[in-house]
C-alpha cells in the first residue's frame, strides 16, 4: 500500500462513521475529502482541524457533486446573502473541484463577521466558496492569471493530484544534503541555489542577469543539474534577477510546481512578460514566449507567509516576510524529520519602510543561513530615510520651479511605489506643489498588484485602507501613460514628475523620456535603485556625457547628457551593512554556518568575516558552481 493511501486511509478512520466520503484527492499537499452528509459538510470544521492537527496535513472538505445546488440557483442564492453593498465582479464553478469563485470589491463583506457570509453560502448551496479582491485599479496581468486558471482549472486540478502523490510518495530519511551556487554568488543577478538530498531536488530562485548579456542566466549546464529530475522551485520576490528565467524551465520540459506568494505570482508574470518586451524591442531574441510564462502560471502554488508546506517527500517550506517588496519571502527549508534547516534569504529589508513590514527573522529553528549581501561592506550604510525624502523634495521642487521635468527611472516593484506613498504623502501635507506624477511602462499594472493584496502591505497602509477605506496608491495625482501619444504630451507638457522602467536604462519607456529630456539642462534624473556594471544608468551614474541611448536602423544613437543627474540613497529595499548585522545577531536561535551570495566579491567576503568574528560561527562565501555538503 502506498503512503499517500495509508495517509488519506489514516485521515478517514479518525472521520464519524456517518461521514459519507465519497471520493478524495490532492491538491498539491492539501487533502480533499468529499461527502455526501450536508451535516458534516457545513458542521465539520473543528473535528477537521483536530486531525488536520495529528496529521500535520492541511484537510479540506467539500461536497460530493450530486448533493449540490445547481450552478443557476446556486448564483441567485449568493448574490442574495452577500449585502447589497458588495459588488461582485465575477461569480464561476468549478464543478470538478465542488468549488464557488466569487470576485467582489469588498472580501471582508463576501465572509462576514466571523466568517459567517461563507457560512451561510456553503450551509444553503453546499459549495465550498473561495473569495477574490477585484483589483481598485485595472489589473491586466490579474485579469489574465484568473482567466487561465480558471479555463484550465480541470487541467490544473489532474496536476495538483499528482502533485500530492509526488509529495506524500514512499521515501527513507535523508542521509546527507547538499547545495550547489548555479548563480548569484560573489555577484548581483541570475540567483539560483540549487538543492540535493537523496529523495528531493530543488531550486531556490532562477534569475536572470539583465545588465549582463555575457553571465546572463544562471549555470543550468552543470552536470548537478539535471530538468528532468527536478521536483520543485521557489521564488523568494517577483525581481527578475531572481524570476527571470523561470518559464525558460518550462520551455525546456519542466512540468513541476512553483511556489511563492500569490503577489509575487502576478508581479514575476508581468515582470516576465516586460523583459520579452525590452529584450524583443532590442532586436534581440527572448529565451521564452509568453505560452512558458502561462504554463508557468498554471503549474504555481501559492502560499501564504508561515504556511508550512510539504513539497517533496523529505523537505517541507515556510514562507516568511522578507521586507523587500510586496511578497518577498525569505525560505525555511525543513529536511528530513529534523535532520538539517535551511533558511534562504532571498533579498530582505530588515527595517519599517512605508510599504512593508521589516522582515521576519523569528524562524522555528535554522542550522544554517544563506544571506544576501547587496551591502555586505562595513561602509555600506544607508542614509536615514527622512534625508533622502528631504533630498527628493528639494531636487522635485527646484526642477518644477526652472520649468523642467523630473525622470526617475524605476524597476517597476517595490522603491516606485515607496516613492508614490512618499510623494502622496508630501503632496497631501503641501510639502511638495501639487503636481502629476506619470507611470509608464508596466508600473501601472504593478501599482494595481498592489492594490489588490494590501494584506502583504505595511500594517500603516493597511491601517488607512481598512480603517479609513482610503488608499494612498489610488490618489488622484498618479495617472496612467498608455500610449506613445500620451507620452508625446507629457514630454511637451507642463513641469511633472515622470516614473518609468526599465530602472536601469537598459530599455523601456525610461529610455525614450530620456532621449527626448536629456539636452535640457533645466530637467532632472534622479537614480532611486541599483545600476548594474555595463548599464546605461551606471554610466550616466560615473559621469559620462556623452552615451550611447538606443538603437536606430542598426546603428546607436549618441546624445549628451546636459540634464542634471542625481543619485538618492536610502530608498533601497535591501538591508544595509548594519540591518544585516542586526538581522543574524537578533535570530531566536544563532545558525552553525551563515553562507553569504547575492553581493558583488568584496561584499561577500567582508561579509562574511564580520559575522564570524560579531558571531563566532562559520562563514563561507561560495564562488558560483562550487557545492557545499550541509549534512
Amino acid at each position: 500500500m502506498s503512503k499517500e493511501t495509508d495517509l488519506i486511509n489514516g485521515i478517514k478512520s479518525e472521520l464519524p462513521k456517518d461521514a459519507q466520503i465519497t471520493d478524495s484527492k490532492f491538491e498539491g499537499a492539501s487533502v480533499v475529502l468529499f461527502t455526501k452528509n450536508k451535516k458534516f459538510f457545513t458542521a465539520s470544521s473543528d473535528i477537521v482541524k483536530l486531525i488536520a492537527k495529528k496529521f500535520k496535513k492541511r484537510i479540506d472538505v467539500r461536497s460530493d457533486p450530486s448533493v449540490l445546488l445547481p450552478p443557476e440557483e446556486a448564483k441567485e442564492k449568493i448574490k442574495s446573502i452577500i449585502p447589497k453593498e458588495v459588488t461582485i465582479a465575477n461569480l464561476s464553478f468549478e464543478t470538478h473541484a465542488c468549488k464557488v469563485l466569487i470576485e467582489a470589491d469588498r472580501p471582508g463583506l463576501v465572509i462576514g463577521k466571523g466568517g459567517s457570509t461563507l457560512a451561510q453560502i456553503k450551509k444553503e448551496t453546499l459549495w465550498s466558496p473561495e473569495i477574490f479582491r477585484t483589483p481598485p485599479m485595472k489589473s491586466e496581468i490579474i485579469e489574465t492569471i484568473r482567466h487561465t486558471l480558471i479555463k484550465q482549472s480541470k487541467e490544473r486540478a489532474i496536476f495538483l493530484d499528482k502533485l500530492g502523490k509526488r509529495v506524500y510518495d514512499e521515501s527513507k530519511p535523508p542521509s546527507w544534503i547538499r547545495v550547489t551556487a548555479l548563480g548569484g554568488f560573489r555577484e548581483v543577478g541570475r540567483s539560483c541555489l540549487f538543492v540535493q538530498t537523496p529523495e528531493s531536488r530543488i531550486l531556490l530562485d532562477c534569475g536572470v542577469n539583465i545588465a549582463n548579456e555575457e553571465h546572463a542566466f544562471p549555470f543550468l549546464e552543470a552536470p548537478e543539474f539535471d530538468i528532468s529530475k527536478l521536483d520543485a522551485v521557489v521564488i523568494t520576490h517577483a525581481h527578475l534577477d531572481h524570476s527571470g528565467l523561470l518559464p525558460l524551465l518550462f520551455k525546456y520540459g519542466y512540468t513541476g510546481p512553483v511556489y511563492c506568494t500569490t503577489p509575487t505570482r502576478a508581479l514575476m508574470a508581468l515582470l516576465q512578460l516586460d523583459y520579452i518586451d525590452v529584450v524583443t524591442g532590442n532586436g534581440k531574441k527572448a529565451p521564452y514566449s509568453s505560452k512558458d510564462i502561462r504554463n508557468a502560471i498554471l503549474h504555481t502554488v501559492t502560499l501564504n507567509y508561515e504556511e508550512v508546506t510539504d513539497i517533496t517527500p523529505d523537505i517541507r517550506i515556510t514562507l516568511y516576510n522578507a521586507g523587500h517588496i510586496i511578497g518577498s519571502a525569505s525560505v525555511h527549508l525543513h529536511v528530513g524529520e529534523g535532520l538539517h534547516n535551511i533558511v534562504y534569504s532571498g533579498d530582505i529589508k530588515y527595517a519599517p519602510s512605508r510599504l512593508l513590514e521589516p522582515a521576519n527573522n523569528h524562524y522555528p529553528r535554522c542550522e544554517t543561513l544563506f544571506l544576501e549581501a547587496t551591502y555586505g561592506l562595513a561602509g555600506d550604510i544607508q542614509p536615514k530615510r527622512s534625508k533622502a525624502e528631504t533630498q527628493i523634495v528639494e531636487i522635485i521642487k527646484k526642477t518644477i520651479e526652472r520649468g523642467g521635468k523630473v525622470l526617475v527611472p524605476v524597476l517597476g516593484v517595490g522603491r516606485s511605489q515607496e516613492l508614490m506613498l512618499i510623494l502622496e504623502d508630501l503632496t497631501r501635507r503641501k510639502l511638495l506643489p501639487e503636481i502629476s506624477l506619470y507611470l509608464d511602462g508596466m508600473l501601472w499594472d504593478a501599482t494595481a498588484v498592489h492594490t489588490t493584496y494590501p494584506e502583504f502591505l505595511s500594517n500603516r497602509v493597511k491601517k488607512m485602507i481598512f480603517s479609513r477605506d482610503q488608499n494612498p496608491l489610488l490618489a488622484p495625482m498618479f495617472k496612467r501613460v498608455g500610449s506613445r501619444r500620451e507620452r508625446e504630451e507629457i514630454i511637451n507638457g507642463p513641469p511633472c514628475v515622470i516614473m518609468a522602467t526599465s530602472g536601469m536604462l537598459v530599455g523601456g519607456p525610461s529610455v525614450e523620456y530620456l532621449k527626448r529630456l536629456c539636452d535640457d539642462k533645466r530637467n532632472s534624473l534622479i537614480f532611486i535603485n541599483y545600476q548594474g556594471e555595463g548599464s546605461l544608468g551606471k554610466r550616466l551614474q560615473k559621469g559620462w556625457k556623452e552615451v550611447p541611448i538606443a538603437f536606430k536602423n542598426g546603428r546607436k544613437e549618441v546624445a549628451r547628457a546636459e540634464l542634471e543627474i542625481h543619485t538618492v540613497e536610502g530608498f533601497s529595499a535591501h538591508a544595509d551593512r548594519n540591518e544585516l548585522m542586526n538581522f543574524v545577531g537578533q535570530m531566536r536561535n544563532l545558525p552553525n554556518t551563515v553562507v553569504v551570495g547575492h553581493g558583488e566579491n568584496s561584499k561577500c567576503l567582508d561579509l562574511a568575516k564580520s559575522i564570524h568574528r560579531a558571531f563566532r560561527i562559520e562563514t563561507l562565501a561560495p564562488r558560483n558552481l562550487e557545492t557545499i555538503r550541509l549534512s
